[in-house]
């Protein structure tokens, strides 16, 4: 079975004002006291209000549930011990005028030096999901099939309308923050495994980014891992929604390997319409239509989810995902994505309200 690992990282805020609380090395100490947390487990993001963990290599759906909400439990606990609320939300909804504090690493002070302003507002946390491929060569393949079907995989995986206090008009503005780096969005079509190596030297060799780390395409391949690494979503409300994404887009990717070794043609469309559907997904998630991108007309998102589960149906199938997507997709329609659950909450009681439902789902089993 195709190998799956997730990667979520969370924001560190108070629990009365929401402000993020920047408390992640005394955090980071009292989870590695934790029997239940290796703490390989345990990984600092950019700033010292963040926190993120990775799964293990996971073969099946439950294993990456149960590491993620294993966790999120203890994250809960030790965030609480210090009067700070843990929250699966993908931007802060507010922040403070001070520059943030980094995490102490030699790469993030060099990363701040190099783009202080957009360093400054980095309160963003997304979910990564690795997916094993078979080698690097199809991997670049696979990674060129997947390409119009990121749009809709970041519809699906909105959670982050708010932010400087209001409301972006975005359900995905971490999506919307991460265009201001020099090199984001869907990437573009490669020969081969040593185009994609020759062209990513040469934007490092630019100096426009640091190192390799900072390719923000939404998919690209791991430098660490044998895998290909879809970067598109928000971190979610609840594990399981995480665990979602995670099933999807392991479909998709195993379809991609499958038309890589029967050398189908895949759709390559148009790259400023591709962008366009990026843009449009972050901004309406699955509240409107989509781009079709075969025929660059608009369709329901809905609809364009049942094409997706239509291409991917298959490798969900070999995998026993089914019934979990199917389950998962039904909750979504249902109560809608996080974003959507993240205005309703405001609506209805302004911040405390959003700061509650950020507790109550970190740890949430359906």
């Amino acid at each position: 079975m195709t190998t799956l690992g997730l990667e979520e990282e969370y924001l560190l805020v108070d629990p009365a004002s929401g402000l993020p609380v920047h408390r992640a090395t005394e955090i980071q100490e009292r989870l590695e006291l934790t029997p239940e947390i290796d703490p390989d487990d345990i990984q600092r993001e950019l700033l010292s209000c963040q926190i993120e963990t990775a799964t293990p290599v996971c073969s099946t759906l439950t294993e990456a549930e149960e590491s993620l909400l294993n966790f999120r439990r203890q994250l809960d606990a030790a965030a609480r011990r210090f009067g700070v609320l843990a929250a699966a939300t993908a931007t802060a909804p507010r922040i403070e005028q001070e520059y943030p504090q980094l995490t102490d690493k030699q790469r993030y002070h060099e990363l701040k030096a190099s783009a202080p302003g957009i360093v400054g507002d980095q309160f963003v946390n997304g979910l990564h999901v690795h997916v094993g491929i078979p080698d690097k060569e199809t991997g670049v393949q696979a990674l060129n099939r997947i390409r119009p079907w990121l749009p809709i995989v970041t519809a699906l995986s909105t959670n982050s309308p708010f932010w400087l206090d209001r409301d972006s008009g975005f359900g995905s503005w971490r999506l919307v923050h991460y265009r201001r780096w020099p090199v984001q969005g869907v990437p573009p079509v490669f020969e081969d495994a040593a185009d994609y190596e020759r062209r990513i030297k040469r934007l490092v060799a630019t100096g426009a980014i640091i190192d390799r780390g900072v390719l923000t395409w939404v998919a690209r391949l791991s430098d660490r891992y044998p895998t290909l690494e879809v970067r598109a979503g928000d971190v979610q409300l609840e594990a399981q929604d995480s665990v979602l994404l995670g099933a999807l887009i392991r479909a998709l990717v195993t379809t991609a390997v499958a038309d890589v070794d029967a050398d189908t043609r895949f759709l390559d469309p148009h790259p400023e319409l591709l962008d366009a559907a990026l843009w449009q997904a972050a901004r309406d998630g699955l509240t409107g239509d989509s781009v079709d991108l075969r025929t660059g007309t608009l369709t329901p998102a809905r609809a364009q989810m049942e094409r997706l589960l239509d291409y991917v149906g298959p490798a969900l199938d070999a995998a026993g995902d089914t019934a979990w997507v199917q389950a998962g997709l039904a909750t979504v329609w249902e109560q809608g994505t996080g974003a959507e659950r993240q205005r309703r909450a405001m609506k209805e009681g302004g911040m405390p309200a959003l700061l509650e439902l950020y507790s109550s789902t970190l740890i949430n089993e359906r």
